[in-house]
């Protein structure tokens, strides 16, 4: 693929090599040369300097041929116009936008783009952590109003039956492990203590499954 990454600060660099190792066309762009010192020494991708919102730079990054572009410089601002640029004028099929400030991340999303935000999800699981919660997200969509949850299995729950334990209409679980083999477990099916579930809720859901793994904890 064809990708540009607009900003080459610490997690522009990582995204930038990170994709090029994979064999991606990789063109950086930033508006102070010595952000390139950021990537490694074997970074064999284009590297660009100049105004990153000016039509010029983003026509000699190649944004007519680019298969996706990640705008991720520290301006809020310019990334939520990079973005619009892209998807709007350019029609770069795969877009994203970093948040830098997560007060400002509802302008990522009044214009409907795919946003992530370090800050957002770096400090939630830091609290996870911090608090020992027994249910902890390993993957937030969008706005993070919707993940991916990872639990064990408590004592109490062994040998009862998945789909009651945790609603179809509320909870639905991608993936059980057990010991070293996970599965795509069946509704129907029991769940032994110590098992590792990873399950797709809501954050209001994952707090009321929290509370119960909380209860059932203290008991």
């Amino acid at each position: 693929m064809n990708i540009i990454v607009v900003g080459c600060g610490r997690v522009g660099a990582e995204v930038a090599y990170g994709l090029f190792s994979k064999g991606h066309k990789i063109t950086v762009v930033d508006q102070d040369a010595a952000a390139f010192r950021n990537l490694p020494e074997d970074f064999r991708g284009l590297t660009l300097q100049g105004d990153v919102l000016t039509q010029d730079v983003l026509l000699r990054a190649g944004i007519e041929r680019a298969d996706a572009l990640a705008a991720v410089t520290p301006s809020d601002s310019v990334n939520t116009v990079l973005g619009h640029i892209a998807r709007v004028v350019f029609k770069v099929p795969h877009v994203v936008v970093r948040n830098f400030d997560p007060r400002k991340r509802s302008m990522h999303s009044a214009f409907g783009m795919q946003v992530i935000s370090p800050v957002s999800m770096g400090a939630q699981r830091i609290e996870e952590i911090l608090l020992g919660e027994p249910l902890h997200a390993v993957f937030r969509a969008g706005d993070g109003t919707v993940g991916i949850y990872q639990m064990t299995v408590p004592k109490a729950w062994h040998g009862k039956v998945l789909r009651e334990l945790l609603p179809q209409e509320k909870y639905r679980v991608v993936a059980l492990t057990r010991g070293d083999h996970s599965a795509m477990p069946k509704p129907g099916g029991p769940v032994e203590s110590g098992d590792i579930l990873h399950v797709g809720t809501t954050r209001e859901d994952a707090d009321a499954l929290r509370e119960r793994l909380e209860k059932l904890r203290k008991d």
